[in-house]
């Protein structure tokens, strides 16, 4: 039951090309957006689709992956956990962010 604790799982289109980062150890961080679409009828019968952005981040082997077969566009599912972090921007302003740590990617 632990493994179901914090667990995510998105099917969504890439908004741009990932991200590569080499750390200064030679690992590899990939970070990358998703839209996922929900389509709805509002009371007036008319069709509205709902896009939500999701930032994710795969590292090592994953990120490799990544930096091989995903673009811009394609369609990927997402298996991973929510993370939040925070950090500082130049001007000394706390901002709060919340990822998906990628564990698992598939490719359609």
């Amino acid at each position: 039951m632990n493994s179901l604790r914090n667990k995510v799982q998105l099917i969504g289109n890439l908004g741009n090309d990932p991200e590569i980062i080499i750390l200064e150890n030679g690992t590899k961080l990939a970070k990358f957006s998703i839209a996922t679409n929900e389509s709805y009828k509002n009371a007036k019968g008319e069709k509205i689709t709902d896009t939500q952005w999701h930032n994710i981040v795969a590292w090592g082997k994953l990120a490799e992956i990544t930096e091989d077969f995903l673009s811009k566009g394609k369609e990927v599912i997402i298996e991973g956990k929510l993370m939040n972090r925070s950090y500082e921007t130049n001007e000394g302003e706390k901002r709060y962010i919340t990822e998906i740590k990628c564990n698992e990617l598939l490719m359609k």
